[in-house]
């Protein structure tokens, strides 16, 4: 196991100050607010703590409604709305400086036998031939060094890499709405850090890194990294179909049926390696061309 994912893990290894109340701590972002996918994965975690351990998330739908500081703590309070006998739901709520940065209603459910379909997963290129994010950032000469290392610096966790190039490697002109990309945490997850709510949890961190990528390409545009764009995170949706690993590799399949009024819409899929579906996601980002200053 990296270094880096041990980081993550005591990262989303949240202390519990009350009966139904956490506390968390942020790391180092590439922008200077609180990286979505940490919020909504220790929110996540927060709630995992007050289910049974054979009832698994099977679904979540949160809302950003505030930057996140980074240098301080978060504090979750979870509200234990409903115990049934098939189905477990709380929501959370996610507190810094006397005010909610975000809100999360998570479901969870017994296991059941039922019906079975999927879509199928669509092709995609093997990812031990792709370039990993390192080789693909330094090969940009048009990037700021200093972006490269924080974005890097801040990722190191997963081992994330694009089939095809991201928007901020080449931009400028519109692409078809859809991304691909692989992923899986960077180093195998050791038995005392393996249970189910964790590889969900894992996913929900990775899950908000590139989902509106697609929106960028559709339009042209380069993203944070060149900065012809200015966005954030304003609501996330997923629902966990099928057990996964998160330290094997999973296809994220993107794409945008939408952009509109300064918002834009992605919606992804995340495959197993071997064929499964195993989450679905969408969110909606706000996405703004900045204006020029005089």
């Amino acid at each position: 196991m990296s270094q880096a994912l041990r980081q993550l893990l005591d990262l989303l290894d949240l202390e519990q100050i009350e009966e139904n109340i956490f506390r968390g701590r942020s790391r180092s972002a590439v922008v200077p607010r609180v990286f979505g996918g940490q919020v909504a994965a220790q929110a996540l975690v927060a709630a995992g703590r007050t289910v049974p351990a054979d009832r698994p998330a099977h679904s979540l739908h949160a809302y950003f409604l505030r930057p996140g500081d980074p240098d301080a703590p978060i504090v979750y309070d979870v509200d234990r709305i409903r115990d049934g006998r098939s189905f477990t739901t709380r929501r959370v709520v996610a507190v810094q400086h006397g005010k909610p940065i975000f809100h999360l209603s998570a479901s969870f459910q017994t296991y059941e036998e039922g019906l079975d379909h999927q879509a199928p997963m669509p092709p995609s290129s093997d990812p031990a031939t792709l370039p990993t994010a390192e080789e693909r950032m330094r090969a940009y000469g048009h990037l700021d060094p200093e972006v490269v290392r924080r974005s890097l610096e801040a990722h190191a966790a997963v081992d994330l890499r694009y089939v095809d190039e991201p928007p901020y490697g080449r931009f400028g002109e519109p692409r078809p709405p859809h991304s691909q990309v692989w992923f899986r945490t960077n180093g195998k997850l050791d038995s005392a850090a393996d249970d189910p709510l964790l590889h969900v949890v894992l996913a929900t961190y990775v899950s908000d890194m590139t989902l509106l990528d697609s929106v960028l390409l559709a339009h042209g545009r380069g993203g944070w990294a060149v900065g012809d764009v200015v966005g954030a995170s304003l609501d996330h949706a997923m629902w966990f179909h099928r057990p996964f690993r998160a330290d094997e590799w999973l296809l994220y399949d993107q794409q945008s049926p939408s952009a509109h009024g300064g918002r834009g819409l992605g919606q992804g899929r995340i495959y197993t390696q071997d064929g499964r579906l195993a989450v679905s996601v969408i969110q909606e980002g706000v996405v703004r061309v900045p204006r020029e200053v005089p």
